[in-house]
């Protein structure tokens, strides 16, 4: 199983400039690609602060200049917020701009926050129509010479202009939860990318199930990845762990108050969550967290990392967002380079 790291520009509070929180993120990167993970995944959000993240590409185009080994994979991009031919082109010139190091993974998003900004307020099914538009829209721009005559685009016959380095084109990522998704991705040959967030290791294994469903009604297409994003840390002791419990704690509950999208936004921050408050979700107390997330010393961790590989995941990625100082982060992945790494060939 290889072993990549998730990650954005975050902040819950304005302590830290833009500026600084994107020198921070640049650092994690790096320290990936020097410590030799397989990739370094980073994604899409607009207009919140919580996830900094408003065009994946031009990160990855940075980092292809700042790293030398690392895959660069958009971990995704919301498919109801291109047209196919930008999404197409964008991504092509970064494959190129890469060196043939991109991967594009591809999700109908989330948040209706952003759902009412950048796509008219629609729900989460309609924006899963999208996502299966768009990925035989995105193969056929690259083959070249492509009309399209769909529910959401339609155009006359165009090529993607550049075209992508890699042959056929980058490896195809869609992000899946329900069996529905799982069918799509694997019948139209796409790798898959699965999160529990906070569910843990029951949810672990209800998406493997699926995945392998959809494998075994689709035997006559090649068997695609699948990787597992889940929140963790690497500690150096118990005490470290709770630590961090209680950091993941306070990174869920404001998860929730912004998938809700029911409290006030001032200049891109959420309103602070009382104690009280998150008190009112014990869905996401530390010993919860703790239980639900990888968290744990290196043995720890890596005695759950091989029970996922045993499952039959391909990758795990290390989803450092958190609401951590840097700091503790890179303290992190350290000890996932250092110690649970060697683990893992």
């Amino acid at each position: 199983m290889k072993l990549s790291l998730f990650v954005h520009m975050e902040r819950l509070n304005a302590a830290q400039s833009h500026a600084e929180l994107y020198r921070e993120f640049i650092e994690l990167c790096e320290m990936a690609d020097a410590g030799g993970l397989h990739a370094v995944w980073t994604g899409e959000h607009h207009g919140m602060d919580f996830t900094i993240a408003p065009n994946p590409f031009f990160n990855i185009a940075d980092l292809a200049r700042r790293t030398k080994n690392v895959r660069l994979g958009t971990g995704t991009v919301v498919a109801p917020f291109w047209h196919p031919l930008k999404l197409a082109g964008e991504a092509a010139m970064t494959d190129i701009i890469s060196g043939g190091r991109l991967d594009i993974g591809i999700a109908r998003g989330a948040y209706s926050f952003e759902y009412q900004r950048l796509a008219g307020g629609m729900d989460a099914m309609t924006a899963g129509s999208h996502l299966r538009e768009m990925v035989p829209a995105l193969k056929g721009l690259w083959a070249g010479d492509y009309a399209h005559d769909g529910k959401h685009w339609s155009f006359p016959s165009t090529t993607s202009s550049p075209k992508p380095l890699q042959k056929p084109h980058p490896p195809i990522w869609v992000a899946a939860r329900d069996p529905a998704s799982h069918d799509f991705a694997i019948a139209n040959g796409c790798n898959v990318q699965v999160t529990p967030l906070h569910q843990g290791d029951d949810e672990v294994k209800t998406l493997i199930e699926r995945f392998h469903g959809a494998c075994a009604a689709h035997r006559e297409t090649a068997k695609p990845k699948i990787m597992l994003l889940m929140h963790g840390f690497v500690g150096a002791d118990a005490a470290d762990c709770w630590k961090a419990a209680e950091d993941l704690r306070r990174f869920y509950c404001y998860f929730m108050a912004w998938f809700k999208n029911d409290r006030p936004i001032r200049q891109a921050l959420i309103k602070e969550l009382s104690e009280a408050e998150m008190a009112e979700m014990p869905q996401y107390a530390p010993d919860k967290m703790l239980a639900n997330t990888v968290t744990g010393t290196p043995d720890e961790v890596i005695r759950r990392l091989k029970i996922y590989e045993a499952l039959g995941y391909d990758e795990f990625s290390l989803w450092i967002d958190s609401g951590m100082t840097t700091e503790r982060k890179k303290q992190s992945l350290r000890r996932f380079i250092d110690h649970v790494a060697p683990a893992f060939g």
